[in-house]
C-alpha cells in the first residue's frame, strides 16, 4: 500500500509518499481502509521531533481515519468486516489503510461522512475534554475561546454552546471573526485590545472559562482577564511560543491553570473518552456541532497541507484521502 513515511525526523519536506506493508490484524484489533483521514497540528510537530512522543523512525504518522473495516483479528466483537468505522491511534494514519485496537475504533452511524467522523475525534474530541472534564463548564458561565476559527476552536464554540455557555470568539482577522460569528459565537473580538475588550464584554468580572490553543503574548492579556473561580485551559502554543505564567496573577483573581492533553487522556481513561465520543457523536446527529471540513487533498500532498496546519492558515478541518 501507499503511505507517508517519515525516514527520519526532520522538516515536513522530508517526508515520503512511498509503499509500506499492508498492515495486519492482530488480536483485539482491526484494519480500517480508508475514506478520510484527518490532518493535525500535532501531526507536524511530531514528524519534525517537537511533539512530546518521540517514536522511533521510520514510522507512519497521522492520528485519525474513517472508511471502512476490511479485515478483523481473535477477539474482536464490536466489528465486523463491511462496518464504516472511524478510528485514533498514535500513529499509522496517513496511509492507505490502517491497523488499530477495537478498543480505539467507533462504528459509524449511516450517513454520517467519513470527513466529519474525523474532525470528531482529535479536534472536536480535545475540544470537549476541555470544557467538560478539565473545566467542568457550566451552563450560564461565560467562555473566551482563542483561535475560533480553527478546527479545536470552532469545535470549542459549538460545544461551549451545547454546554449552554455565553461564547466569546477571539480571531486574527475580518475573514476569519466571521467563520467564528459562523460557528455560533455570541460576541466576537480580535487580539489587539484583548484585555480591555474582556472586561467591557464582562462587566470587569472577566472569564469563567478561557481556551488558549494559542500561546505567546495573547497568554499573558488573557491570564489577566480572568474572573474569581475562573480555569484557564491551556490547550497548545500554535504561535510557537510557550508563555510564562506570572503566578502571582493566579494568586489574587483565585483561578487555575489547567492543562489539556488529549492523546494522554484517551490512553488513561478509555471508557471517559468513549462516553465523550458517544456523547459527541449524538450532538452531531442532533444537529448540535458541525465540523467546518474546508479542503480535502491526496494523502500524497500531506507535506503541503500540514505545512498550512502549522502556519495557521487553516479554517476548519483538512482532509487527506487515499
Amino acid at each position: 500500500m501507499k503511505a507517508i513515511v517519515a525516514r527520519e525526523y526532520g522538516p515536513l519536506d522530508s517526508l515520503e509518499y512511498a509503499d509500506w506493508p499492508e498492515p495486519q490484524a492482530g488480536p483485539g484489533e482491526v484494519v480500517i481502509e480508508a475514506e478520510a483521514i484527518g490532518v493535525n497540528f500535532p501531526d507536524g510537530l511530531l514528524v519534525q521531533g517537537l511533539y512530546q512522543m518521540k517514536p522511533e523512525t521510520p514510522f507512519i504518522p497521522g492520528m485519525e481515519m474513517a472508511g471502512r473495516v476490511v479485515a478483523i483479528g481473535d477477539g474482536v466483537k464490536a466489528l465486523k468486516v463491511g462496518d464504516r468505522a472511524a478510528a485514533m491511534g498514535a500513529l499509522g494514519a496517513y496511509a492507505e489503510k490502517m491497523a488499530t485496537s477495537e478498543k480505539t475504533a467507533m462504528k459509524l452511524p449511516e450517513g454520517m461522512p467519513a470527513a466529519d467522523a474525523c474532525a470528531l475525534m482529535c479536534g472536536y474530541g480535545t475540544s470537549h475534554h476541555a470544557l467538560k472534564q478539565r473545566a467542568d463548564l457550566k451552563a450560564g458561565e461565560t467562555l473566551c475561546v482563542l483561535g475560533a476559527s480553527g478546527l479545536t476552536g470552532i469545535a470549542a464554540v459549538q460545544i461551549g454552546k451545547a454546554m449552554g455557555a455565553r461564547v466569546i470568539g477571539v480571531a486574527s482577522t475580518d475573514e476569519k471573526r466571521k467563520i467564528a460569528k459562523d460557528a455560533g459565537v455570541d460576541e466576537v473580538i480580535g487580539y489587539d485590545n484583548l484585555r480591555d475588550d474582556l472586561k467591557a464584554l464582562t462587566g470587569g468580572q472577566g472569564v469563567d472559562v478561557a481556551f488558549d490553543p494559542v500561546g505567546g503574548d495573547v497568554f499573558d492579556a488573557l491570564a489577566r482577564s480572568m474572573g474569581w473561580g475562573g480555569r484557564l485551559l491551556v490547550i497548545g502554543f500554535a504561535s510557537g511560543t510557550i508563555p510564562k505564567l506570572p503566578v502571582n496573577l493566579a494568586l489574587v483573581k483565585g483561578f487555575s491553570v489547567v492543562g489539556v492533553f488529549w492523546g494522554n487522556f484517551t490512553r488513561k481513561e478509555p471508557a471517559v473518552y468513549a462516553d465523550n465520543m458517544r456523547e459527541l457523536i449524538g450532538w452531531y446527529m442532533a444537529g448540535k456541532v458541525k465540523p467546518v471540513i474546508e479542503g480535502t487533498y491526496k494523502l500524497s500532498e500531506a507535506p503541503q497541507v500540514l505545512k498550512r496546519v502549522l502556519g495557521r492558515g487553516a479554517t476548519g478541518k483538512l482532509i487527506l484521502e487515499a
